[in-house]
């Protein structure tokens, strides 16, 4: 966590507040453009061959091409996925949940160009077999999406709140950590039975979660129930009811942010710090002590 925070000290003031709702956005545009010409998107995605040869906006738009197709189960996944989202940036700060998620989204990129150099050095011959070496990367390249991405969002918040019980096809009661083995038992079972190519997709999409875990070491140091969650929020609306309007200035050691620029945060000292280190809610619990 030390480099994390370190990280934070100096970048958090450009962490995306509510990413999760912007990720949802981009979707939408996807669906939209989708509908005015489906063959539109086939200028989006993450074609590593393309972007050598100049189309170097792949990189980006990647993450508007949808998931899947819309559809009521379509829109009810995008809902779960946002809520669980919300739900780990309110837990671990905005900051931590930016990192988990464009690592994310570094590691398929850097994937998608080791699937390109796989395929250059030992697959030439299959260049013929689908018609040409461009029509041949258009095809992988659909396999790069933000599907293991979404995936890596449950599987964190699994690991998070272990506890949460969830209506499984909204009946059946279940934790949502039993979901989540359900989950890498099918990623399991999807990696064994792939090709090369399709191994790296998983591989990449998923390894901001080994990567972030090992980083955090001990599955993050700052995980709190949902109830301690809830009671903090609680604690924040009381407190700020009570804040005279001269409340004197508070100041994050961790992060920089004040109780001037962000009047809804609680600003707290650490009994545990040698010295009158105070922290705003996010890093009050994620902090590493000062002896």
């Amino acid at each position: 966590m030390n480099l994390l925070n370190k990280l934070e000290r100096k970048l958090g003031k450009y962490a995306i507040s509510n990413i999760s709702l912007y990720l949802i956005l981009c979707y939408g545009c996807g669906y939209l453009l989708e509908l005015i010409n489906p063959y539109f998107l086939n200028y989006l995605t993450l074609n590593p061959y393309e972007i050598l040869h100049g189309q170097i906006w792949r990189i980006f738009t990647w993450i508007l091409v949808p998931p899947s197709d819309l559809g009521i189960f379509t829109i009810i996944t995008l809902y779960f996925y946002y809520s669980i989202g919300s739900s780990l940036e309110r837990t671990w700060g905005a900051f931590l949940y930016n990192v988990y998620l464009f690592m994310g989204m570094i590691f398929t990129v850097l994937g998608s160009f080791v699937v390109f150099a796989i395929c250059q050095i030992s697959m030439q011959e299959v260049f013929v077999f689908y018609g040409g070496i461009e029509n041949f990367y258009a095809m992988i390249a659909q396999y790069f999406s933000t599907y293991y991405i979404n995936m890596s969002i449950f599987l964190a918040f699994a690991m998070t709140f272990p506890d949460v019980q969830v209506l499984l096809m909204f009946i059946i009661p279940i934790k949502v950590k039993w979901m989540g083995f359900v989950y890498v038992a099918l990623i399991v079972v999807d990696f064994i039975q792939s090709g090369l190519v399709y191994r790296v997709v998983i591989g990449a999409s998923l390894l901001n979660f080994i990567v972030f875990f090992l980083l955090t070491r001990s599955g993050l140091a700052m995980r709190m129930s949902p109830k301690q969650v809830k009671r903090r929020h609680v604690y924040r609306a009381e407190v700020r009811k009570a804040r005279p309007q001269s409340a004197a200035k508070h100041k994050c050691a961790i992060c920089g942010k004040t109780s001037d620029e962000y009047p809804e945060l609680e600003f707290r000292f650490c009994s545990k710090c040698n010295g009158n280190y105070e922290y705003c809610q996010d890093h009050l619990f994620t902090h590493t002590h000062v002896n």
